[in-house]
């Protein structure tokens, strides 16, 4: 008991309670955020990624009270807003809202990696994914990704597919397998289904605003998507799940993360807050409109998912030996 008194006395006299385990953490999460924060996403101002990040900064924004200041850092696929992100100081004020492209792409195909995601970056929470479709042109006489699996395994190298990133082109892959395609690489998608519509084109993945209007006006079909649950967009679409296509792990999605060696409970709270963000309705109805499927994850839970496709880009990569320039 003398000894206790004798500590418990120590610490009150000599001011030695800040430098307890987690004070300055204690600290830090009872007054963050008291300034506003910066949201790096790495795309120019109008472009697809640059609105869904504009839509979740003013979300956040009203969940935490503070201001949230949305930075471009263009260039490099992504990987400028990351560097800028992964060098800032670990204080929960510099976030980046990163994509597939800057986080699994660039590292996994680039001869010399711009860093190692797994080190470089503290996972917050996912942002959720960009809808995809498998479509087909209506002419196309099939109804069903197993009447198109099996349409190809006849004519090995007989029908095409279009891709306008690696993401749609190694999931176009994972669905076909040792199924023989011939694959045209287009710079954006709008020219790929111009082609698709023409017929030129056989099957795609496409994204959730492009797919929805051509399908409800019966010039193409859409036979599955990629998001876990079926979209909005095209409820009528079953999901790879549904249809037993479980290899389909490859998906175009936005994450948060934070420098790395981010304080947990800040990170915490971050994510709490993030995954109210999307819950709002009003963050989750614009999102739709903008062809993306918004949702939330744990630091725990968002770092099993990016290791996971991580994993299973690279596996895809090395199967197929696929080259991107």
């Amino acid at each position: 008991m003398r000894r206790r008194n004798l500590t418990l006395a120590a610490l009150a006299a000599g001011g030695t309670l800040a430098m307890l385990p987690g004070a300055a953490a204690w600290g830090a999460e009872g007054s963050y955020p008291d300034k506003p924060l910066r949201l790096i996403v790495g795309f120019a101002p109008g472009g697809g990624a640059d609105a869904l990040t504009r839509i979740i900064a003013e979300g956040l924004s009203k969940q935490l009270g503070q201001q949230v200041i949305v930075e471009n850092r263009p260039g490099a696929d992504g990987v400028l807003a990351a560097q800028a992100t992964s060098s800032a100081k670990p204080d929960g004020y510099t976030l980046l809202m990163g994509t597939n492209t800057a986080m699994v792409a660039a590292p996994t195909l680039r001869p010399t990696p711009p860093y190692d995601p797994f080190k470089a970056f503290t996972p917050i929470s996912s942002a959720g994914q960009f809808s995809m479709f498998l479509v087909v042109p209506a002419s196309l006489p099939v109804k069903s990704v197993n009447e198109l699996l099996a349409m190809v395994a006849a004519k090995p190298g007989a029908y095409n597919s279009a891709s306008s990133n690696s993401a749609s082109e190694l999931a176009m892959l994972q669905l076909l397998g040792e199924r023989k395609v011939v694959n045209a690489r287009y710079k954006g998608d709008m020219q790929a289904m111009t082609d698709l519509l023409g017929g030129q084109i056989h099957m795609m993945f496409t994204t959730g605003t492009l797919a929805p209007g051509f399908v409800k006006e019966g010039r193409i079909r859409a036979l599955a998507t990629l998001l876990p649950q079926r979209s909005a967009l095209l409820p009528d679409v079953p999901t790879g799940g549904e249809l037993g296509l479980g290899k389909l792990t490859i998906t175009p999605w936005a994450g948060f993360f934070g420098p790395p060696g981010l304080p947990q409970v800040i990170t915490d709270k971050l994510s709490q807050e993030l995954q109210n963000t999307l819950k709002r309705p009003d963050v989750h109805a614009q999102l739709v409109q903008q062809g993306f499927e918004g949702y939330g994850m744990s630091p725990a839970k968002f770092a099993e998912f990016f290791r996971a496709q991580y994993e299973a880009f690279g596996a895809t990569v090395r199967q197929h030996n696929v080259k991107f320039e």
